[in-house]
């Protein structure tokens, strides 16, 4: 028997899709471009349709052609699914490959574009997720042993979606409208992941792919601009215009140099214009007593940190910075040292930023375990104290414990949750003849930017992050707490000082640069900055995560378009669609 026409007209009456003749690809039933019957035609004596297709492999009309499977292998594929979303990793401290974060979603791109369906795509983006929070949080491996995997795996479907959204609009052959939506889209639907994931019981805003450019000047001129988000989005729309130039057709590549050229402008137009108005210097001391453990640690680090104390007096310090937990419980506890904190600030003329991890009461009468950074002057503590707000998940409390409590038999989880703090604050100098502010950020508060814009906008000069890593310390975490610093300060115009117990401490300028040298992991010393201090405000300051609620905007657009999609194909009620051919008749005679 042979069939009549063309192909099989589309069962709602509606014109081919894309994939269909008008993309330039040969309806089912016609020739193909040798003469022949295209592969897979019953007329041809090729091989059978595959299932699920309409002819011949070929999808139905209005859907994207099939796409090859890459690797072939579902254990194959699933491999490179995991390590090509491993790959970013790369991009950020220990490697600082800053570089490779514009090409590293290239090969999990392609990979998801080759899915033949839906399902396929999500589970790419879901195992590429894996590989992503497993070689971003690496160096917690010790710490919450398998517990990271399911941490991964969980964490790891916020992927799948976006899996989705990437197959759907980078598969096939993409037509130029399709190519722009895919430009804009997929990095918003990244971004939207980034958002998820940066809640504080999920693990916080650690690993940003916006963050493994904290060394690039023009990145950093955009984050105050729009902060780190708008960073992610720029670094994921190159990636995705990549794989738009490498695949799709010379229309579609078109537009996708265009938006390229676009983003372009756009860093280029805050470098230029983004105010970063500069306001004299302030002549910090960071103090890194190193590594100190085993017995009388807690004293033994207390007097490491005096002794390196005393060695920045008379060099006109205004302020000295100590790193997290800095006094534990046992030296706080005792009234001598307070006497001996005051005592150090008398000598070197400055005031004392120090850190407290002890059983504490705080102003509304609650009692427990705080983390607080405490300034102390001439007198004594001056009544200025920060009680930590954000609490790293399992490292200083469980989440659920009553559920999960079991992880401190396996790995190094809080034996007891710590207090959190209920406000931030603003510290001023009193003693400085500048009468300087600075905004106190405790551990990984620093990765989060709404913190420091918060402070900014309270009237912080300078913000301080004391940090401890040394559990950490042969990792690359250290290096990755460190580069969040210029990512805060350039986000919002102000210096940032992130000093650390064990290292790496790091001072930068208000554009994110940085200043002076760093303290490695292998240094106990005391070191001077001489810190520039500014008064503008840049425009993520005034305007907050404007990319984000930007890239929500987007994904929502989308979403309306394809829903209107999708109605303008339903038949009408009562309106059956047109008929389709058969070998034994037509719609005006049917049976013959």
């Amino acid at each position: 028997m042979r069939m009549r026409g063309g192909g099989v007209p589309a069962s709602d009456g509606q014109p081919p899709g894309e994939g269909s003749a008008s993309d330039g690809q040969p309806p089912a039933g016609d020739l193909g471009s040798d003469g022949q019957p295209p592969a897979g035609d019953p007329a041809s004596g090729g091989r059978p349709p595959s299932k699920g297709s309409a002819s011949g492999g070929r999808p139905p009309a209005g859907e994207p052609p099939a796409r090859p499977s890459l690797p072939a292998s579902g254990w194959l594929r699933g491999a490179a699914a995991l390590l090509a979303g491993a790959l970013p990793a790369l991009a950020f401290p220990a490697p600082s490959l800053w570089w490779l974060a514009y090409v590293a979603l290239v090969p999990w791109l392609l990979l998801i574009r080759s899915a033949a369906t839906a399902r396929r795509a999500a589970l790419d983006g879901w195992i590429g997720g894996i590989g992503f929070v497993i070689a971003v949080h690496h160096w917690l491996v010790p710490s919450l042993h398998v517990f990271i995997v399911l941490l991964a795996a969980l964490l790891g479907l916020l992927w799948a979606p976006w899996g989705v959204l990437a197959g759907r609009l980078l598969g096939g052959a993409p037509s130029p409208l399709r190519a722009a939506a895919a430009v804009v889209a997929v990095p918003s639907g990244w971004l939207v992941i980034e958002l998820v994931r940066s809640w504080e019981g999920l693990g916080g805003p650690w690993g940003l792919l916006g963050a493994s450019q904290w060394e690039v000047g023009p990145a950093l001129r955009v984050a105050s601009v729009g902060g780190v988000w708008l960073v992610s989005l720029l670094v994921v729309a190159v990636n995705t215009a990549l794989v738009l130039a490498a695949t799709a057709r010379a229309s579609a590549r078109t537009t996708a140099g265009v938006l390229l050229v676009v983003c372009v402008l756009a860093v280029t137009g805050a470098w230029a214009w983004a105010p970063q108005p500069a306001a004299g210097t302030a002549r910090i001391a960071v103090v890194q007593p190193g590594v100190i453990a085993g017995p009388d640690s807690v004293e033994r680090r207390l007097a490491r940190g005096e002794e390196l104390t005393r060695t920045v007096a008379g060099r006109d310090v205004d302020l000295v910075v100590w790193g997290e937990s800095s006094i534990g419980a046992g030296a706080w506890q005792a009234p001598e040292t307070a006497r001996r904190l005051a005592a150090l600030s008398r000598e070197t003329g400055a005031d004392l930023l120090v850190n407290v991890d002890a059983r504490q009461t705080d102003g509304s009468g609650r009692s427990g375990i705080f983390k607080s950074a405490v300034l102390v002057g001439p007198d004594g503590p001056t009544g200025d104290r920060y009680d930590k707000m954000r609490l790293v998940p399992f490292g200083e409390y469980v989440p659920a414990r009553s559920l999960l409590g079991w992880a401190t038999s396996v790995g190094k989880a809080a034996g007891e949750d710590r207090l959190r703090g209920d406000r931030q604050v603003v510290m001023a100098l009193p003693d400085s003849d500048r009468q300087l502010r600075i905004g106190p950020l405790v551990c990984f508060e620093s990765a989060f930017p709404d913190m420091s814009r918060r402070l900014t906008r309270d009237g912080a000069r300078i913000l301080v992050a004391q940090s401890a890593t040394s559990t950490f310390q042969q990792s690359w975490a250290p290096a990755q707490h460190a580069s969040l610093g210029a990512l805060r300060a350039a986000e919002n115009g102000r210096p940032m000082v992130h000093a650390t117990l064990t290292g790496i401490s790091a001072v930068y300028g208000p554009r994110g640069e940085r200043i002076g040298q760093p303290l490695g992991t292998d240094e106990s010393a005391a070191a001077v900055y001489d810190v520039p201090l500014t008064r503008g405000t840049t425009l993520y300051t005034r305007f907050g995560d404007w990319a984000v609620y930007g890239a929500l905007a987007a994904l929502a657009a989308l979403c309306a378009a394809e829903g209107v999609r999708a109605l303008r194909r339903r038949p009408a009620p009562g309106s059956p669609g047109r008929s389709a051919r058969t070998a034994h008749g037509s719609p005006e005679r049917p049976g013959r």
